[in-house]
């Protein structure tokens, strides 16, 4: 069974940090680009961040830039979200998504986990 899993989420206050984490199973993690994204009520999915399945390809968008840092642990088949200098805006539902390719490309997520929430309090 095919299966992402997020886990970490929380409420916090603003500046806090927070460490999300993504474990897969039933797939071959360790070739595939993984991705975070988000969403917050009424507001459409926002790419937030992917790493290639070479460490060194990552992206990020520019609102999280300098604050968050996408890692992954393919020993591990996890992938993980640390989240510092955390703002209001940030508030969403974090997803994990598996990539169809190696690199970090747009619209090529193709499986998903069920998302965890992070509320930041200003």
């Amino acid at each position: 069974q095919v299966q992402l899993v997020e886990s970490g989420g929380g409420l916090v206050r603003a500046g806090d940090s927070l460490r999300l984490s993504c474990t897969a199973s039933g797939m071959t993690f360790h070739w595939r680009a993984m991705g975070w994204y988000r969403q917050a009520p009424g507001k459409d999915r926002e790419f937030v961040a992917g790493i290639g399945w070479r460490a060194n390809d990552k992206q990020y968008t520019d609102s999280v830039k300098g604050r968050f840092t996408v890692s992954r642990d393919n020993a591990k088949n996890t992938t993980y979200l640390q989240m510092s200098s955390l703002k209001p805006e940030d508030t969403a539902t974090y997803l994990c998504a598996a990539a169809c390719r190696q690199y970090v490309t747009p619209n090529t997520y193709e499986l998903w986990g069920q998302g965890t929430q992070v509320t930041v309090s200003s």
